[in-house]
């Protein structure tokens, strides 16, 4: 049997109170039927037996075993759970009108009005109030809290087994007399719940005694509910008793709502486990994936953290290109895995390495992108630096075999000045390659302050050509002195050239003159012409010297115009030179401010680029500042969101638990109203049959 002191507790004052007022009600004149009266008395000691027994006792006479009250103490306790007032234990009336008034008292305490019965008429014996007390026990605490659908007690019950008897043939439950005499309802309970202890199919309705029989049995044995009828009591009157029905039903429903009560039990523990197995599932798979991405993050890190150098553009790209297939290939299936660890436990192991696994990846990704924008720059001024010194070389070839050739010295003075003009020139283009040279020296000295992996090789090439530019200097030096002195030297042999000359033409003249004086043919026809002649040397001397002086003065005239035409010319040339030297110094002051302006401008150029780079990197810091600062926005967002949308799932739940309440508050003012009218019609149909009972 199933203990009703739980339920019975939970009852309501009220509720009790009004259905026990309305069962009161009842017409008691009922119970003097006889066959009435041995079902009830029958009905009621086996129900108050199947309690008792758990006391290890029982009733053989519902009157007299309850006269004393100790039973009927012992009966309440195994009930309702609860420990009564110590009864009084001596024989004489006075102490069990005590103990009776000890249990009516506990009955009352649990919102029943016993209306007419006392604990004299109990004492004395009395069936009538014996079997009224036991009845309002029975609806007190196994009648009472049946419940179904916004229905209680008798009407609940009734429901009930209409909802269980419906799919069946041959059974159609509208009461608690009629409708139970052919035993199909009893065994439709049974059949309902345990389909393997009744063989529905073959019982009869012409049959009501086997019927009966077969589930009063069926119940005692395999249910636990004691045979309280026999099927010959209910066949045998033309109307059963309905207390005694509801009585035997209301075990049924005890027993058959006890073992639902442990199966869904028993399905709650199984769920409790299978949580429990998926809980202890997800903790393994918790600690397994954390220990793996723990162990990734390890073995990750210190690759991250690796940043050693490479010489070339080519290689950085490479590494760039591992951590791209990093970000892309191997790391989304970690996040994947950290927000699996996130839902599970939001207070994750992995958080901190993480953490710095994120800081680790940041880092390397600046370092790749300076290193590249570094090695694009070494790059740019290595090919720089090779074009500039592959012009220089190209044009310092031969060029020391020029300088160091002596054909100056079998060349004539114009030559010679030729040579010196052209040597110019050289000195000239000389002046205008010493800015590259110093460009080229500039650029190998940048490329070994930015730590250039060949800058080795760009030094001994610079030492190179900086040695050879020295040499060159020497060369033209030494090869612009050689032509001077040659220079002065012809010059010098030319003056005494004309020094000679000038000192031989009065020579030339008196024996040009000697050998004109010579050739001349005198003819003579005497001795005495021939005198004349021999005597005439004085004049012709004369003449001779008239000659010469004349020539000489017209030499000198000559030589004097000779001078001056050379005076000019050299004048002529020496301001011609000294209008060149002046272009010349113009034209190198020119292209030294060209070559200054071109300085500047690269200096410019590269304090600009130097400033945009430097911009550019501030542009992304700014920007990554700005991308950290809107995923704190979001994050923050993002919980405001979550912390909303608690808020007004909280609300949405007061309101629907707001709203319940309303409903409850509802349905109790309608199960009120519906018990009211109910009270009314009952009260108006034992009126009318009261009515007519008296009539007839």
């Amino acid at each position: 049997m199933v203990d009703y002191h739980a339920s019975s507790n939970q009852a309501g004052a009220g509720g009790v109170q009004t259905y026990m007022e309305q069962e009161n009600d009842w017409d008691r004149d009922l119970l003097l039927d006889p066959a009435w009266e041995k079902q009830q008395r029958k009905t009621f000691t086996a129900w108050c037996n199947s309690h008792l027994r758990k006391a290890g006792t029982q009733i053989e006479n519902i009157e007299e075993d309850f006269r004393d009250g100790l039973k009927l103490m012992l009966l309440l306790e195994v009930i309702s759970g609860e420990r009564l007032p110590k009864p009084e234990r001596g024989k004489m009336r006075v102490h069990k009108i005590n103990n009776v008034n000890k249990a009516l008292d506990f009955i009352a305490s649990k919102g029943v009005k016993l209306v007419s019965i006392g604990a004299e008429e109990i004492v004395d014996g009395n069936a009538k109030m014996t079997l009224g007390m036991i009845w309002t026990i029975i609806l007190r605490f196994a009648i009472q809290d049946i419940s179904v659908e916004e229905t209680s007690a008798k009407e609940g019950l009734l429901l009930w087994c209409q909802r269980k008897t419906a799919p069946y043939k041959n059974v159609n439950v509208q009461n608690f007399h009629m409708s139970w005499k052919d035993g199909l309802a009893f065994n439709a309970l049974i059949h309902r719940h345990r389909p393997d202890l009744i063989d529905y199919d073959s019982l009869r309705k012409e049959d009501p005694v086997t019927n009966l029989n077969n589930a009063f049995e069926v119940a005692e044995k395999h249910l636990d509910i004691p045979k309280m009828l026999d099927a010959e009591d209910i066949v045998g009157t033309l109307r059963p008793d309905e207390k005694a029905i509801m009585t035997y039903v209301s075990c049924f429903y005890h027993a058959f709502s006890g073992a639902q009560k442990a199966e869904t039990a028993a399905n709650r523990i199984c769920k409790v486990l299978a949580v429990n197995q998926e809980n202890e599932h997800m903790m393994e798979n918790y600690e397994k994936l954390a220990s793996d991405l723990l162990e990734w993050i390890r073995r990750t890190i210190p690759w991250l953290e690796n940043r050693e150098p490479k010489n070339t553009v080519n290689e950085m790209q490479m590494k760039q290109e591992d951590f791209r297939d990093y970000r892309c290939v191997h790391k989304p299936p970690k996040v994947w895995e950290t927000s699996l660890l996130r839902n599970v436990s939001w207070r994750s192991t992995s958080t901190p390495s993480w953490h710095t696994l994120e800081g680790a990846e940041k880092g390397y990704e600046e370092w790749i992108l300076s290193e590249i924008r570094r090695l694009e720059r070494l790059e740019h001024l290595a090919e720089k630096f090779r074009q500039k010194a592959a012009i220089h070389e190209s044009w310092t070839d031969g060029k020391e075999a020029m300088l160091t050739q002596r054909d100056y010295e079998t060349s004539t003075l114009s030559e010679v000045k030729a040579l010196l003009k052209k040597h110019e020139a050289f000195e000239s283009d000389l002046a205008a390659h010493q800015d590259r040279v110093e460009q080229i020296a500039a650029i190998a000295q940048e490329l070994n302050e930015l730590d250039y992996y060949d800058s080795a090789n760009v030094n001994i090439r610079c030492q190179k050509i900086c040695d050879q530019w020295d040499v060159l200097g020497t060369l033209t030096q030494k090869r612009k002195e050689s032509l001077e002195r040659t220079e002065k030297q012809l010059e010098s042999i030319d003056e005494l050239y004309l020094e000679y000359a000038k000192r031989a033409a009065p020579f030339n003249n008196w024996m040009e003159g000697a050998m004109e004086d010579l050739q001349d043919m005198f003819i003579v026809h005497n001795i005495e012409e021939i005198q004349v002649c021999s005597r005439a040397p004085q004049p012709l001397k004369k003449k001779k010297k008239r000659r010469r002086r004349r020539e000489e003065e017209k030499n000198t005239k000559e030589e004097e115009e000779k001078r001056r035409r050379r005076r000019t010319t050299e004048e002529e040339e020496e301001e011609k030179k000294k209008k060149k030297k002046k272009r010349r110094e113009r034209r190198q002051k020119r292209r030294r401010r060209r070559k200054r302006r071109r300085r500047r401008r690269e200096a410019e150029k590269r304090r600009r680029e130097e400033e945009k780079e430097e911009e550019e990197q501030k542009e992304r810091k700014e920007e990554r500042e700005e991308e950290e600062e809107r995923e704190k926005r979001q994050k923050k967002k993002k919980k405001k969101r979550e912390k909303k949308k608690k808020k007004r799932r909280r609300r949405e739940r007061r309101k629907k638990e707001k709203k319940k309440k309303k409903k409850k508050k509802k349905k109790k003012k309608k199960k009120r109203k519906r018990r009211r009218k109910t009270k009314k019609e009952r009260q108006r149909k034992k009126e009318e049959e009261k009515k007519s009972r008296r009539r007839s």
